[in-house]
């Protein structure tokens, strides 16, 4: 199995063009942002009891970035390749730099703000953590809450790399392969449904409950855009296409994850918002009139955790069973996603108390139906 190592071309120079790059990309995607229409959501209650509205345009964003990137291929020629065959590094490098400058920018402004209404870091926290987690809640500029335009260049950009490997992998072998087509395919299908099912972040607890900090920011626009695309580096040097019955089996194992990934999340969006809403074609069955134990949440617990690791796991095998570096994603979330379940059942455990255990009792699976 062929690979493409990573380029090395990092310079002081080559860093400071990718600097003015990626910035100009999301500077230009937040003017989007504030011009293109889009739909206003009432989020769910802060832990302040506070009920922000959102403007949610991210569909018409990522059209958008669709329309320039063919636009600009078919009338100027323009190649995505140079972004993962020259300019990777400079890239990451730039997206670390200005994820730190961001993240100060937020954190002294957040404390200006604390000072002039005469409020202070939490009890017992200090700077640097403070630094990490996020000094506000909810920050905005000129009107745009920052919290959710971040999730723009982190998967809009994660998509402009993704299609990158697909461009230089064309002008490398002057085709593309299956397996390639599967990897640009199920990114498209994932990034698709996100968009569709985008009012689902303003019940999210990333949005509603946690601070804008350094830990945010950095996952934004440069985790999720840098390291999600790790399986491209070895599909692009591949030649030999894999099999009609492995292209099948992949397929399924992804359409199968996002339907469960999505359909769950949107159920207990719903739920949120309105608990008489039908789920399944039937009225929602309650515990307590607090816990859902209808569709996917009267089956398992993170059954939604459970879809997203078959989604990442078809994405890493679409690039064959050669190499670990594919699977880093899949590996570091399944990982994460299993301390999360563990974290969220003990704070259930002791928000809930026997209203928990009850319908633990019904919904007897954690996130694998008969085995876990």
């Amino acid at each position: 199995m062929e690979a493409v190592a990573i380029p090395s071309t990092l310079t002081l120079s080559s860093v400071l063009w990718a600097t003015l790059g990626l910035g100009g990309f999301i500077g230009g995607l937040f003017l989007a942002t504030m011009i293109l229409p889009g739909k206003v959501h009432r989020g769910l209650p802060t832990p302040a009891g506070e009920r922000r509205y959102y403007k949610l345009n991210g569909m018409a964003l990522w059209v958008l970035t669709h329309m320039v990137v063919i636009g600009a291929t078919l009338t100027l020629g323009l190649s995505l390749s140079p972004l993962v065959t020259t300019w990777f590094w400079p890239l990451l490098v730039a997206a670390n730099l200005i994820s730190i400058a961001a993240s100060l920018w937020l954190y002294l402004g957040g404390k200006r703000r604390q000072a002039a209404a005469g409020e202070s870091r939490p009890a017992g926290e200090s700077a640097i953590a403070e630094f990490w987690y996020g000094a506000e809640l909810n920050p905005t500029l000129a009107g745009v809450d920052l919290k959710i335009f971040a999730y723009q260049p982190s998967l809009i950009g994660l998509h402009v790399l993704v299609a990158a490997f697909a461009y230089a992998q064309y002008e490398s072998l002057g085709t593309l392969t299956p397996q390639m087509v599967l990897y640009q395919a199920f990114w498209w299908l994932y990034l698709y449904t996100h968009y569709r099912d985008e009012p689902g972040l303003t019940s999210m607890w990333d949005v509603i409950a946690e601070r804008f900090g350094f830990m945010l920011v950095w996952g934004d626009l440069t985790l999720v855009p840098f390291f999600y695309c790790i399986a491209g580096w070895t599909l692009m040097g591949q030649s030999a296409p894999i099999s009609s019955a492995e292209g099948i089996a992949l397929s399924a194992l992804f359409l199968f994850g996002l339907w469960v990934f999505r359909g769950a999340n949107k159920q207990k969006h719903l739920f949120k918002l309105d608990r008489s809403t039908p789920i399944w074609g039937r009225t929602p069955e309650v515990l307590g009139d607090r816990l859902l134990i209808s569709g996917f949440w009267g089956i398992g617990r993170k059954l939604n955790y459970s879809g997203e690791l078959c989604v990442y796991l078809a994405i890493a095998a679409t690039a064959g069973r050669g190499s670990l570096e594919p699977y880093l994603v899949f590996l570091w979330l399944l990982s994460l996603l299993l301390h999360r379940a563990w974290r969220d059942d003990k704070r259930c455990r002791a928000r809930y108390g026997a209203l928990w255990e009850e319908y633990c009792a019904r919904a007897r699976f954690k996130m694998i139906p008969f085995i876990y």
